[in-house]
């Protein structure tokens, strides 16, 4: 993922000014208890006051938890994939949690690290990574409140700070790598772990939840009910089989994660039937173009060489897309893994063009307060990879694909 450092200021819940579409979607909706010890609160995204032309007709969105802010760090993709896990939470009526990101990041650094060194350097060592990375580190390592783990050293920190961290532990295993390759074996992994728990903290092996005793392993399976196996990574490009799984071609996936390879139009078709049925997305997109713009709580469709009216607005003209596009964007590395959201809901705007709900982890930016409105068509060329809830999935997409 491409470096994108926002410093913003530290979010806060969202005012109660629903609109009536989306109070009519939550309407009715039993409203979990607000666990120990978390700060989420369920939010939907504010109606705030825009321009006539980006009004939009809401048709669901989903419960969802609060905005964060990524702020001095590149882990959103810890930040979206928790959410992801939140909203599951909410949906399956465990209630409101609030899962540290931290004690994630945390952990698929060790993983980063014993990959980096098995493989002499010659592999990704920094501060990113994709959606399935997080399911990986809860199966492996558990999952912790977040003011159990928060991932700052200090008190008074409010917000990541991620400075050179990345770039420091690189340059200690790249000492190991050298020292190991001369014939002078050494125990290496305890102090690595020792350098990175005093960056950013020292995880408890237990801790008290509403009451109970748990270990991180023991949290996930018992509060958080976590199985790995219930989610689904799925992309969508032609350089692969389709209906089959391979191993993503980008930067980030330094683990290698398989992902499912569905024709666009099923893709698309996917996400919009999970967010109906009351589910929500992981995604991992391209957002380093001129059609972005979180300021103006907006993603459109549009090319360097198109004509941009100063009211960037909803019924703004579109560019042509299909998958080939798509495929030849991605393959000549215009559409990059750049950024990981999350998608709680689905709309039309005024002039009937469909689009995504999605939860940013930029803190309390734009019109939305943080969520940012994706039209069908940038989604379509600009997606890198999504993780679905397998229950989301249809029967019959999950045979083509041969998930059981």
């Amino acid at each position: 993922m491409k470096k994108i450092l926002f410093l913003v200021c530290l979010s806060v819940s969202l005012l109660n000014g629903f609109s009536q579409d989306a109070t009519t979607t939550l309407a009715g909706a039993k409203t979990p208890t607000k666990n120990e010890g978390t700060k989420n609160e369920i939010v939907t995204p504010q109606k705030a006051t825009v321009v006539s032309d980006n009004d939009f007709v809401i048709e669901k969105v989903n419960p969802v938890t609060t905005v964060k802010n990524q702020a001095q760090s590149n882990t959103c993709w810890a930040f979206s994939t928790t959410s992801l896990l939140e909203s599951q939470a909410i949906k399956n009526n465990i209630g409101v949690m609030d899962i540290s990101e931290m004690f994630i990041v945390r952990n698929m650094y060790i993983e980063k690290a014993k990959n980096y060194v098995l493989r002499q350097g010659h592999a990704q060592f920094g501060e990113g990574g994709l959606g399935h990375d997080v399911i990986r580190a809860i199966n492996l390592y558990g999952a912790v409140p977040e003011n159990v783990y928060t991932g700052f050293r200090k008190p008074e920190q409010k917000l990541p700070d991620h400075t050179m961290l990345a770039e420091g532990l690189k340059k200690d295993l790249d000492s190991v790598i050298l020292w190991e390759m001369s014939g002078k074996k050494t125990d290496w992994l305890p102090g690595f772990i020792s350098n990175l728990d005093n960056r950013l903290g020292f995880p408890q092996s237990n801790f008290v939840y509403s009451g109970v005793n748990y270990t991180p392993k023991s949290f996930s399976k018992d509060v958080l009910k976590f199985n790995a196996a219930d989610y689904v990574n799925i992309t969508s490009f032609t350089h692969h089989p389709f209906y089959e799984p391979f191993i993503l071609e980008v930067p980030d996936n330094f683990s290698n994660g398989s992902y499912y390879n569905l024709p666009l139009n099923e893709m698309i078709d996917v996400v919009k039937n999970a967010v109906r049925n009351g589910y929500t997305v992981l995604w991992d997109a391209d957002v380093s173009n001129r059609g972005f713009r979180q300021n103006k709580g907006l993603a459109l469709l549009v090319s360097d060489s198109m004509q941009l009216k100063a009211d960037f607005t909803a019924g703004t003209k579109e560019s042509t897309w299909n998958q080939d596009i798509r495929q030849q964007l991605f393959e000549n590395l215009t559409t990059q893994d750049d950024h990981l959201m999350h998608i709680v809901g689905i709309e039309k705007s005024k002039d009937g063009k469909t689009f995504f709900v999605v939860k940013n982890s930029w803190g309390d930016v734009g019109p939305y307060k943080g969520f940012i409105q994706v039209s069908e068509a940038y989604f379509a060329i600009n997606t890198i990879s999504l993780v679905v809830p397998k229950a989301a999935i249809a029967k019959p997409v999950l045979d083509r694909i041969g998930v059981q």
